[in-house]
């Protein structure tokens, strides 16, 4: 069977808590999981961690962690009975200074207090991700007065938008600053921050984990509109960025959202950063055993603009069919890789390289798409290399031989890269490259008479030293 090199990230919950069916899950296709911090404990969230490590080893896979910190969601706050009917063309005000548990179908509370110096009137404003959609009459005080345009029964603690941006709580939570000493405890592979603003944000989250003793990389949540202006800042600020269509489509109107998705892929894969596409991508499934044909047209055309990963969030994490999920998402990745478009590459024929290491990435790349190549090869400590290998359009595999499990994991990320656990140490330069052979025929990768690319260092086992390209044939 054909390698998938675009990767799958599945949502622990619920739904995947047996271990059965979390093993099942795994040999369906994962790559790396989510644990959504907005949702359950830390208690809980730990056990998920410690059940998905034994099982991983069990099947002798690797399995990235992504802790997705909750972040600022602006909410209502409770109504009387639970819930309101708003009516099309009545008129329904947001106050934050309202008491918390006194709504009704005239005013609810809000937990964001600046909310009137922030709309002005004629402001289009919007609940549940956007099910809900009011227009600012009128100002008094801490009042919002609107009027409702779309209604429905509206429940307690939904979320709240405006139509383009504009509402800007803070980026980190004290919350979140207790869940980023969690999963720096439980050495998460990348940490995923919510409603990014700019790259300040980004780094003040790298900061808070370093200190923590966390090891890995930093994911920007694209869901603001106001994130889209600092674009190019943030990517550059991150490890990877996250497409969370959900926040992004309501702020800027579902119907720029497909356009605002191929720029923040493109952008990122131009500064050298992974992407992943998330977000209803197989919302169906929740209750369905098989996607609709436009969840499968979603996730080909995600992988056509080079995403390097694609994500089910209630999917597996509180669907009824998780392992199916993953499975079908599995298959739509692999039928959208069979196009060409996925394996011919213009990125950066006319760069100038000030780094070698990223010149030798590049070479490896235009050689291997230009010769009958079976596999790239690159050892790696960092995993730099492979990284900017995959920010190449190809169909051939990027295997990534690193001696840290840590690198190793975060790798799971990228497409097309799949890491092998490789001391280089226990070689001398003479010898690395043929244990390194070894090591693929161990795993069935190639057999004699395939051609490969390898690219190293001269100094095994340090950083940022590639210089060594070689083509070789088993």
């Amino acid at each position: 069977m054909a390698l998938r090199r675009t990767k799958i990230v599945a949502t622990l919950g619920p739904a995947v808590d047996d271990k059965a069916v979390l093993n099942d899950l795994l040999r369906a296709g994962v790559d790396c999981v989510r644990l959504n911090m907005s949702h359950g404990s830390s208690d809980a969230q730990a056990k998920r961690i410690a059940q998905l490590r034994s099982c991983a080893l069990a099947l002798k896979k690797e399995i990235g962690i992504i802790i997705d910190l909750q972040g600022p969601k602006i909410r209502i706050k409770k109504f009387k009975s639970g819930f309101a009917l708003l009516k099309i063309g009545q008129s329904f005000t947001l106050d934050p200074q309202y008491p918390e548990t006194d709504g009704d179908e005239h005013i609810v509370g809000v937990g964001y207090p600046p909310l009137a110096q922030d709309v002005t009137v004629g402001d289009t404003l919007l609940l549940d991700d956007g099910l809900f959609v009011l227009e600012v009459e009128k100002i008094e005080g801490t009042r919002v007065i609107c009027v409702v345009k779309l209604g429905g029964k509206l429940t307690d603690h939904k979320g709240l938008n405006r139509l383009g941006g504009g509402l800007t709580a803070e980026t980190l939570t004290e919350k979140d600053k207790t869940d980023i000493q969690f999963a720096a405890k439980n050495q998460a592979d990348y940490i995923a921050l919510s409603f990014v603003r700019s790259a300040e944000d980004v780094m003040e989250a790298k900061t808070l984990f370093q200190d923590a003793g966390g090891t890995g990389g930093v994911i920007a949540k694209i869901e603001r509109a106001e994130a889209i202006s600092h674009l190019d800042a943030i990517i550059k600020a991150s490890n990877a960025v996250m497409v969370a269509r959900g926040d992004l489509g309501v702020e800027l109107g579902f119907a720029e959202l497909p356009s605002v998705q191929k720029q923040i892929i493109a952008r990122s894969r131009a500064l050298d950063r992974a992407v992943i596409t998330a977000t209803q991508m197989m919302e169906s499934m929740k209750s369905q055993p098989i996607p609709t044909r436009a969840e499968v047209s979603d996730v080909a055309n995600a992988v056509l603009d080079g995403t390097d990963a694609v994500m089910l969030s209630v999917e597996t994490a509180n669907g009824q069919y998780p392992v199916q999920a993953v499975s079908a998402m599995a298959d739509a990745c692999l039928a959208a890789e069979k196009q060409r478009i996925t394996r011919v590459s213009q990125h950066r024929l006319e760069c100038h390289f000030t780094q070698v290491d990223e010149a030798i990435a590049m070479a490896v790349m235009y050689m291997a798409n230009h010769m009958d190549t079976k596999a790239i090869v690159a050892l790696t400590e960092s995993g730099s290399t492979p990284l900017w290998m995959s920010r190449i359009r190809s169909g051939i595999p990027i295997y990534a031989l690193c001696r840290h499990a840590t690198v190793r994991r975060r790798m799971m990320l990228y497409r097309g890269v799949y890491p092998i656990a490789f001391d280089v140490m226990n070689y001398s330069l003479q010898d690395v490259d043929q244990f390194a052979v070894k090591t693929l025929l161990e795993h069935g990768i190639v057999i004699a008479g395939d051609k490969i690319i390898i690219s190293h260092g001269d100094k095994l086992g340090s950083s940022g030293k590639a210089n060594t390209l070689k083509v070789l044939t088993i």
